[in-house]
């Protein structure tokens, strides 16, 4: 599989994942975006293959985590 495919792939599952874990969560949902945008911007130039492989495990290990670690609370009441 071409890397194009793999950091395109990548880009989407982040987006899915954004809208899963800060499902109802509008700054949250925004922050994520704004900072994926930002970090796929920063390095659409990149041309090592080495440095893309490296840029693409990192952007995996961030979507795991997100999946995996975060927990939203909902407030519901004034004493919970």
């Amino acid at each position: 599989m071409s890397q194009e495919v793999m950091v395109l792939q990548l880009f989407k599952r982040l987006y899915s994942t954004r809208q899963q874990v800060f499902k109802n969560d509008i700054r949250a949902l925004e922050a994520a975006r704004i900072k994926i945008n930002e970090e796929f911007k920063n390095n659409k130039n990149e041309a090592s293959s080495k440095k893309i492989e490296e840029l693409i495990k990192i952007g995996s290990d961030v979507e795991l985590l997100l999946r995996t670690s975060v927990v939203q609370g909902i407030h519901t009441d004034h004493n919970t």
